[in-house]
């Protein structure tokens, strides 16, 4: 774990370091969107990003919470009713109730998923079940308000408030999708800590692995996590490790920035000033500029920081998880 582990580990990009096949990437997804023929007209939503490109990393766990309390195929729609705020889920045709069932049931389901384990989940967007956000309510007037969440999505976001969520529309967005993959494998990262048995030495040298790619998201969060990390000898251990999880987290729910990669950018080549040439230093400032003003993508500075921290063996670099958090086939910083 940790740098002493990535600079023996070669050409081993540090995401990888810290992976384990025993505990694989699970993530939750709203059936549809692989392919199965289970919405209400007998259709699908088959999503090709999910199942072609990020299902090579990842294990999906299906879900699809209508079918789940018993509602056929084809079935009649059903909708949000009421207020964003009190919504009732309901079968119009027939005027049927289903809120009460839906949320036993998915109270139920998400418990079974927490056991499971899980490190993300993508809803469909839109669904009176599923939908995260921007989900129609129907009011008395007959019109709707985009302004409602799913029954199942706000029982899971809820009781689950530290798993990362996301819709499949809203990974659209090179950036929202690029933080989303991240946290996921960030959560996977959490996980092996804990299964392998979490001590204070080991969440010491997890947090330094995470520390440049925490302050790319939130530099009050990272301070925070620094003073929780600090405070080891005074709190017990569970409550330091619970600690540390949930403001970790609530610091990657923070979207990076333009100006937070740049300044992390700067950082890392503070490590740098020493070992290279004036050429390289100027060749350095002029790409992390370019990044600044939108004329290059992340990936552009961030793969010539990495070549120089292996070329001179910057021991702290070497570690830092912000050079590489997640697989390059993913493509993710291509276009942030």
């Amino acid at each position: 774990m940790g740098k002493n582990v990535e600079a023996k580990s070669g050409d081993q990009p540090a995401w990888a370091v810290w992976q384990n096949t025993e505990e694989e990437i699970r993530v939750g997804v709203s059936s549809c969107l692989l392919g199965q023929k289970v919405r209400f007209d007998g259709g699908h939503k088959h999503d090709r990003y999910l199942t072609g490109v990020l299902g090579d990393w990842v294990t999906w766990v299906p879900v699809c919470p209508e079918i789940e309390i018993g509602l056929g195929i084809p079935r009649p729609t059903i909708r949000l009713e009421g207020t964003a705020d009190n919504a009732r889920l309901i079968e119009p045709k027939q005027a049927t109730d289903l809120t009460d069932t839906m949320v036993d049931y998915s109270g139920d389901r998400v418990a079974e998923l927490q056991k499971e384990g899980l490190d993300g989940y993508v809803l469909k967007k839109g669904s009176p079940s599923c939908g995260m956000e921007r989900v129609r309510v129907y009011g008395k007037g007959g019109m709707p308000a985009h302004n409602g969440v799913g029954v199942f999505a706000r029982v899971l976001m809820d009781r689950w408030p530290d798993l990362p969520v996301e819709e499949e529309g809203r990974l659209n967005d090179p950036r929202l999708r690029e933080n989303f993959v991240e946290r996921v494998f960030c959560r996977n990262r959490w996980r092996n800590l804990v299964r392998k048995g979490i001590t204070r030495r080991r969440l010491v040298e997890f947090h330094t692995a995470h520390k440049l790619l925490l302050r790319s998201h939130n530099e009050a969060g990272y301070r925070r996590l620094g003073q929780i990390v600090a405070s080891a000898a005074r709190v017990p251990d569970d409550e330091l490790f619970r600690q540390y999880e949930h403001e970790f987290f609530e610091t990657l729910r923070w979207k990076t920035s333009t100006k937070r990669h740049t300044n992390v950018l700067f950082h890392i080549m503070g490590y740098l000033k020493r070992v290279l040439t004036p050429g390289e230093k100027q060749e350095m400032v002029t790409l992390i500029e370019d990044f600044r003003q939108g004329l290059v993508p992340l990936v552009v500075p961030v793969t010539l920081l990495r070549h120089h921290v292996h070329r001179h063996e910057v021991d702290y670099m070497l570690g830092q998880l912000y050079l590489e958090p997640h697989p390059k086939e993913l493509m993710l910083r291509n276009r942030v």
